[in-house]
């Protein structure tokens, strides 16, 4: 079940990425709180029932020490996140950010329509 909500989240993100033009660059959000408030509102509410977030949970039931599980949980994003955010960072700095977009959008939808093929293969369906 997973797979398949990760697939419709990848999905959504992709047809949602692709129409980036009704966000604005996210320009209102971050004149009115700021970089840093945008970045953690966008992840709060983007993270919320993502499989990084049952896996914790699962880790926190099995090991019942939440310190080291949020600390290890919390460096593990972090490591996954900054090449992200440099790599975003010199594509934003070097390339059209229409291409960037569309390209993002593209790979997101494209990991959408396998992960949704996966699972009906998997399934027998």
């Amino acid at each position: 079940m997973v797979a398949v909500d990760s697939g419709r989240v990848v999905h959504r993100n992709g047809v949602l990425d692709f129409g980036a033009g009704q966000i604005r660059e996210a320009g209102f959000l971050a004149a009115r709180f700021g970089v840093f408030l945008t970045t953690l509102i966008a992840f709060f509410l983007v993270e919320i029932g993502d499989k990084t977030q049952v896996a914790t949970a699962a880790l926190a039931a099995k090991y019942q020490t939440l310190l080291p599980v949020i600390a290890g949980t919390t460096l593990g994003m972090m490591l996954a996140d900054v090449p992200a955010v440099w790599l975003g960072k010199v594509a934003a700095t070097n390339l059209p950010l229409k291409l960037v977009r569309s390209v993002a959008a593209a790979i997101f939808l494209l990991l959408g329509v396998i992960a949704l093929f996966a699972v009906q293969f998997l399934m027998g369906v």
